[in-house]
């Protein structure tokens, strides 16, 4: 796959575009445990715009009666929540009346606002907690297919940037919405209570701006999915080449590098500039029919009003303080109208957000737990695989592999670059799932087993001694979050740690750094071994764990993994042989089959590939048969073709 190609490519496209309904998907699983927050504030929503009209109403009606002195309070737009005994009939009195009404509106208001704003934010800060707990929850449980085919910033991006767009929708979005459709609602049923005839003429631009949000909503709507997917891509190539820095440093490619970034940066600049030009023509000329509207109901009010008559069609009267009143809701109602393009601009790009997510949570996972498992019991920790073969993407990875180890044995596997060897040990982690055959420790099937209880069983140390960010003693202690201080420093100590570890500026409190950065390759081996050690598992899974260190470190790490290994169910993968010479058993595996089995001794005297190996191992390279040269050139010329195809 070219660079531009892995570029355009984006992972959950197939189970986003199966995604119908997202955000009705988003209300029905995760609103409906919030329906109290959001609840109230859609009733302080409601009460609070309610007293937001009562000022203008105020206004008009003070107009009249108190400063031209046309009519009285009662013979006004009538105050129905109070009876006409307790409106006041002079004008000082109304006045104050007046004064005192907008303050209380005001005040109240103020409480109803501020209500409104804790239920929408509970109501949001909620759901992006439980979206977010969900999906990651969801993603860590996939196999480990799913994460060698997914870019780490892809999901980063979906993890952080979309949940976060959920939030401003269902906070400012819906705060909005039920804010515009209550002043909508209400300032219409004013305007037609006022004078339904100039109310028509206010609200001729209605149907103009409806149909203009229908298609700015389906051209939109495409162009916001594009924007999240690049946004993800960009993730993924800044996250992939910031891991890789080192490499991209000591291999002088900076300047290629840069012109990667740029191009995925520039193609989310394209698809953000796309949507950016269509919302930046959509809301100008939603401004400009709210100000058509607004301007022609200006004019024949304002007509109406100066000549004392109704201009054209229109009958009846119409008063200054009501003209003034009906301007200032007209004003109130159109703008709004126009809002409602802001309020679409968030939803389409929380729509297109929800998909994504949901994309990730509908990830197909290879590996089911039955419901019904039970849990393991270890007893003797014997290990079987009956004709176990598994593979993906068609492509076949481990074949007919048989193996058994009696509890306490350890078995080596060895063999050439790809030749399923990690692949084998995984099925037994259940990381993938046997598509044929199976595995068995003391009789039970792991498929029918817990996997926590399956995974607790099993101690891994890898190649890679992975840390997390944080203090020696929590790296150590992770997975067995319980272990006092003695336990802790006993596993160090049998992991040859203990004494470079009480060196350390602050001993067993001292900070690893991102990925154990501040530790050396052999530190780190020795941290991930103390780790193993303390979790004191039925059976041990060491996956080149030597393969990274000098000859020093290597002897101390030996050390260690000797007492580990005592007594104890062990499977260890190793190029280097002289590691492994010891082992009870040694499996050699090519191209996904075992090719030989035997003791270390067995092996050099069958003169197989086991024995070219070592061969290799021990320099004797011009020993070595042209077959088995061969063999390992092609086998080499595949492994660089698949890299790259990876890479691409």
């Amino acid at each position: 796959m070219s660079s531009a190609e892995w570029e355009d490519d984006d992972p959950f496209e197939e189970q986003r575009d199966k995604i119908e309904n997202p955000m009705k998907r988003l209300f029905l699983a995760y609103g409906r445990d919030y329906l109290p927050q959001v609840s109230v504030g859609v009733f302080a929503s409601v009460f609070a715009r309610l007293l937001d009209l009562l000022p203008p109403l105020m206004l008009g009606i003070a107009i009249d009666a108190v400063f031209y002195e046309d009519a009285l309070f009662s013979e006004q737009i009538p105050l129905v929540v109070l009876p006409d005994a307790w409106l006041p009939t002079g004008q000082t009195a109304q006045f104050w009346f007046t004064i005192g009404v907008i303050g209380a509106a005001f005040g109240i208001g103020a409480a109803f606002h501020w209500i409104r704003n804790w239920g929408f934010n509970a109501f949001a800060q909620n759901i992006q907690h439980d979206v977010r707990t969900d999906t990651y929850d969801k993603m860590q449980r996939l196999n480990m297919e799913f994460f060698s085919d997914k870019q780490t910033g892809e999901m980063m991006s979906i993890l952080s940037n979309d949940v976060n767009r959920l939030e401003r929708f269902l906070n400012d979005g819906m705060n909005s919405l039920f804010r515009l459709s209550v002043m909508v609602v209400g300032i219409g049923a004013l305007l037609f209570w006022i004078n339904w005839q100039l109310a028509l003429v206010a609200l001729l631009p209605v149907p103009i701006i409806g149909g203009f949000t229908y298609l700015f909503i389906k051209t939109i709507q495409p162009k916001y999915a594009e924007v999240r997917s690049s946004v993800g891509k960009m993730n993924s190539r800044l996250e992939n080449n910031l891991g890789g820095i080192q490499v991209i440093k000591s291999s002088n490619t900076e300047p290629y590098e840069s012109d990667r970034v740029d191009g995925v940066s520039m193609d989310y600049f394209d698809a953000n500039w796309d949507a950016i030009t269509t919302r930046i023509k959509f809301f100008p000329a939603l401004r400009v029919l709210a100000g058509i509207g607004f301007v022609v109901t200006f004019v024949i009010g304002g007509l109406w009003v100066f000549q004392d008559t109704p201009p054209g069609p229109f009958t009846g009267e119409l008063s200054v303080g009501m003209f003034v009143v009906f301007i200032l809701y007209t004003q109130r109602f159109i703008w709004p109208m126009a809002q409602f393009g802001q309020i679409i601009n968030m939803y389409q790009r929380a729509r297109a957000s929800s998909a994504r997510i949901f994309g990730l949570m509908d990830e197909p996972s290879r590996l089911a737990e039955d419901p019904d498992a039970e849990e393991l019991v270890v007893g003797d920790g014997d290990v079987a695989y009956d004709d176990v073969s598994f593979g993906y993407d068609e492509e076949t990875i481990v074949e007919d592999v048989d193996l058994a180890v009696e509890g306490g044995e350890t078995l080596a596997l060895v063999g050439p670059t790809g030749a399923g060897k990690s692949t084998v040990l995984k099925l037994l982690l259940r990381m993938y799932d046997v598509d044929e055959g199976s595995i068995r420790i003391d009789g039970q099937d792991v498929r029918d087993v817990t996997l926590e209880s399956l995974r607790r069983s099993i101690g891994y140390v890898g190649q890679s001694s992975y840390l997390f960010y944080g203090t020696v003693r929590e790296n150590i202690t992770y997975g067995t979050f319980e272990a006092t201080d003695e336990e802790v420093r006993e596993a160090a100590e049998a992991a040859e740690a203990h004494d470079f570890i009480e060196n350390l500026p602050d001993g067993y409190d001292t900070m690893v750094g991102e990925r154990g950065v501040k530790l050396s390759g052999g530190q780190r081996q020795r941290v991930t071994i103390a780790r193993a050690v303390l979790k004191d598992p039925d059976i041990l899974v060491l996956d080149e764990a030597t393969s990274d260190v000098d000859t020093e470190t290597e002897m101390l790490i030996q050390r260690s993994l000797d007492r580990l290994t005592t007594d104890r169910t062990t499977f260890a993968i190793a190029h280097r042989l002289s590691t492994i010479k010891d082992a009870d058993a040694i499996l050699v595996l090519e191209g996904g089959e075992v090719v030989e089995r035997g003791s270390h001794a067995e092996l050099l005297d069958d003169g197989g590939l086991y024995a070219h190996l070592w061969g290799v191992q021990a320099g004797e390279i011009d020993e070595l048969p042209q077959e088995f040269i061969d063999r390992a050139q092609e086998r080499t010329a595949r492994l660089i073709a698949d890299a790259e195809s990876d890479d691409d």
